[in-house]
């Protein structure tokens, strides 16, 4: 396993997109629970010292995850995520809007594809989220730039604590 990870945060306007490729140290099964299943979702999705709690998660095709982010101060911002194709350990994709607390979307959303590949113990996710509207990625660009990226080292935590068990 190396001592550094790549990870490399583009985004690209024209085509309404931003693309994240990050490496963890950790093999794939570990690294695909770590995106695929709520119980570790909800440990480092959120970027501190904000939590997450999801209300339910059905991982397959058509199914649903329902989760908030909380503030400190108990605020909750919820998020509806439809998943539209799944190959196992290799790749899924969903549709993520926000939403509030009985799940009634907030249109426009995102488009995210997940890939999964492993080369000797380390495993390279690369996300690709297209937004329908370009208005709505420049809003949120800023916040969400900086949310992922303590997301990504949240879940490289985690994924330090996980190996050692």
């Amino acid at each position: 396993m190396s001592d550094t990870v790549a990870f490399d945060f583009a985004v690209d306007k024209a085509a309404h997109t931003v693309t994240i490729t990050r490496e963890f140290d950790a093999d794939l099964s570990l690294v695909w629970d770590a995106f695929t299943r709520a119980d570790l979702l909800d440990q480092w999705l959120p970027p501190h010292p904000m939590t997450a709690k999801t209300r339910y998660q059905n991982f397959r095709v058509g199914g649903k995850r329902f989760y908030a982010m909380v503030t400190p101060a108990g605020e909750e911002r919820w998020a509806v995520q439809e998943y539209t194709a799944i190959t196992p350990k290799t790749h899924f994709s969903m549709y993520n809007a926000f939403a509030d607390k009985d799940e009634n979307v907030e249109l426009p959303g995102s488009e995210w594809n997940h890939t999964f590949s492993e080369q000797n113990g380390t495993t390279t996710v690369r996300i690709t989220v297209y937004n329908e509207s370009l208005e709505r990625m420049e809003r949120i660009l800023e916040g969400f730039t900086a949310g992922m990226k303590m997301s990504l080292n949240n879940l490289e935590n985690l994924l330090s604590t996980l190996r050692a068990k």
